[in-house]
């Protein structure tokens, strides 16, 4: 490494490493803000309040990165400019290019180094604080009792202090008990008493001295009853044990948290997009296949076809779902079998031998030996299906022949679509069933009969009344599952904004530096004035930008990709823009440029208007 790409490099680490220890204890701030009411005054252990800032400032950390990258190669190659090394650089014969490569590689790095963090630290960090956090909301506020003022903190229990010697001994108790859900049935006055935690804080004693116990008893069916019985009791010494098990704070699994999509990798994202496009699929082939029947008239002559892709996709996860099911119960069988051996009460030698003959088996063997066994029983019950399979059908027909029999015995009138049944050879054990000749149709009469039958039964009003009840059925089923569909989509957008700003959060540092590197060396102020104004604008610029494209995605205005990659798209110009600027020497943010712009631009309209003026003079 040449030196001057030591010197510019060593001028960039500083600033950088101080710039993003700033942006991160600032966005630790603002989110720390969020949940203040529901982290501090529950009486937490430092160590927890360290773990959960810990875990914050790993999850911010990709969001401060391009702000440090911006705000530290602004004051770099400000300062150079300030102090006209960057004029010395140049007239040196190093291009501007060649001074920003050292930081641009560095950049680059870091980049990648993002990346890797949004798709494997981060979100194992989300997954902690997610449950970290619900575990602090969880837990009840801190035993904090406090003098003249009513604490029902304590499940069941409203407790008043007119005076607090010390955190231990208290003066003048009154306890409202609502264990019995009776209201303020059970009320106990003492004059002093004393609190004290006991087994590892889970549990406290309350002992009280000198005090008077009433207690109402009503009928549990109905409280809003009269009193039954009344009865005052006056003690010495009373102890009443509280349960703080609502105080402490448990730590529940982690697997309540796994379907966020804050949580997951790429790959993870990418199963989770198959599942809801599978989904998604199947719900539109079931719309096909189960609303046919709700078009009687159209499928007369005509059958729905269901689209050649949305049936191609169908069968193929339905085919991934059933290989999915045989590897699953091919585990579980090699599982069963490991669990049988070892748990087999035989002579030990022979569990030793099979034991290690059974570990010694590849899966492919012992799925063959799986596929063989089942093949084996499927030969050896292959003779007895026939018999089985032709008893069934004897059985099943003499059942349709009694049945007939008996519609026959009722309604004499059918006897034209019944089959004939004939019973001329005593000997066979099966009946024999004779088809009807083809109906003839209709003659003119039976027509105007059944014309009259419809048109005097109203037949037709009954009709269009069952035709618009099962329109307005379909109506609201079609509607419902057009609201499902689309949940599953927003979800799906939101999932592919989660994959994409993985790219996006780390390929910002690129812009940023595009950015703020020409942009010093254009302003050529260092320090943390102009530089940190600068900053804090495009930065703002950057965030309304990411916000505004990602709701584009989300709300599906927009595609997705194209969404989450807006800010990247709209800033690159800008930092092309400058960088061309820089290299042309532009001053851009100096005052005597535009008061020149301005000059010439005046010049120009006044030269204008004077030739227009001349013109119209020689004209008349």
């Amino acid at each position: 490494m040449k030196k001057l790409d030591k010197l510019i490099l060593g001028s960039f680490i500083g600033p950088f490493l101080l710039t993003f220890i700033v942006v991160d204890f600032i966005l630790l701030t603002v989110n720390m803000l969020k949940y203040f009411d529901e982290i501090f005054g529950k009486g937490l252990d430092f160590m927890v309040y360290m773990e959960l800032i810990s875990y914050f400032l790993i999850s911010i950390s990709p969001m401060a990165l391009p702000l440090a990258v911006l705000l530290s190669s602004l004051m770099t190659f400000g300062n150079l400019g300030e102090h006209f090394e960057l004029t010395a650089i140049k007239s040196s014969g190093i291009s501007l290019l060649r001074a920003l490569r050292p930081i641009g590689i560095f950049v680059i790095v870091l980049s990648f180094l993002a990346y890797l963090s949004n798709n494997y630290l981060v979100p194992k960090v989300n997954l902690k604080t997610f449950s970290l956090l619900y575990d602090i909301r969880m837990k009840s506020p801190a035993l904090d009792i406090k003098e003249g003022v009513f604490y029902s903190g304590i499940p069941n229990y409203s407790i008043k202090v007119n005076k607090k010697i010390d955190d231990i001994r208290l003066v003048d108790l009154i306890i409202y008990d609502h264990s019995e859900g009776q209201g303020n049935a059970n009320i106990i006055l003492a004059d002093s008493g004393r609190m004290e935690p006991f087994f590892n804080e889970s549990y406290m004693s309350m002992t009280l001295y000198n005090g008077i116990s009433y207690k109402e008893s009503r009928d549990k069916r109905a409280s809003y009853n009269k009193p039954q019985d009344f009865t005052r009791t006056k003690f010495s010494e009373n102890q009443i044990i509280f349960n703080l098990e609502s105080f402490q704070m448990n730590r529940t699994s982690e697997d309540q948290w796994s379907n966020n999509r804050s949580i997951k990798n790429i790959s993870e994202l990418k199963v989770g997009l198959d599942s809801m496009n599978s989904e998604i699929n199947r719900m539109i082939y079931t719309n096909y296949a189960s609303n046919e029947s709700s078009y009687p008239f159209y499928i007369r002559n005509k059958k729905f076809r269901i689209p050649e892709a949305i049936a191609q996709k169908k069968a193929i996860d339905d085919s991934i779902r059933l290989q999915k099911k045989i590897l699953r119960d091919k585990q579980d069988s090699i599982r069963n079998a490991r669990i049988l051996v070892e748990s087999s009460s035989r002579d030990s030698s022979w569990i030793l031998n099979d034991s290690k003959l059974l570990d010694s088996l590849s899966p492919n063997q012992f799925y063959s030996n799986l596929e063989l066994d089942s093949s084996t029983e499927e030969i050896q019950n292959s003779a007895s299906q026939p018999l089985i399979e032709d008893s069934i059908n004897a059985a099943e027909q003499k059942k349709n022949v009694s049945q007939t029999q008996k519609r026959y015995r009722s309604n004499p009138n059918i006897s034209a679509v019944i089959p004939n049944i004939d019973y001329s050879d005593s000997s066979e054990t099966k009946p024999k069933l004779t088809l009807p000749e083809k109906p003839t149709a209709f003659t003119e009469a039976q027509r105007t009969r059944i014309d009259s039958i419809i048109e005097k039964g109203n037949y037709r009003s009954r009709a269009a009344t069952v035709a618009l009840n099962n329109s307005r059925t379909l109506k609201n089923s079609f509607s419902r599952k057009v609201l499902e569909i689309d949940d599953i989509e927003r979800e799906y957008r939101r999932y592919q904004i989660a994959w994409y700003q993985k790219y996006t959060t780390a390929f910002a540092c690129v812009v940023m530096f595009m950015i703020g590197a020409p942009l010093g060396a254009i302003i050529k102020k260092g320090g943390l004035g102009m530089p940190v104004l600068i900053s804090i604008i495009f930065f703002i610029i950057y965030y309304m930008l990411t916000i505004t494209g990602e709701k584009w995605g989300k709300e599906g205005m927009a595609n997705p990709l194209f969404g989450t990659w807006f800010s990247i798209l709209v800033l690159i110009p800008i930092g092309l823009f400058f960088l061309k600027q820089a290299r042309k020497d532009a001053r851009l943010f100096e005052p005597d440029t535009y008061i020149e712009m301005y000059k010439k631009v005046k010049a120009w309209l006044q030269t204008k208007f004077a030739k227009k003026n001349k013109v119209l003079l020689n004209s008349k």
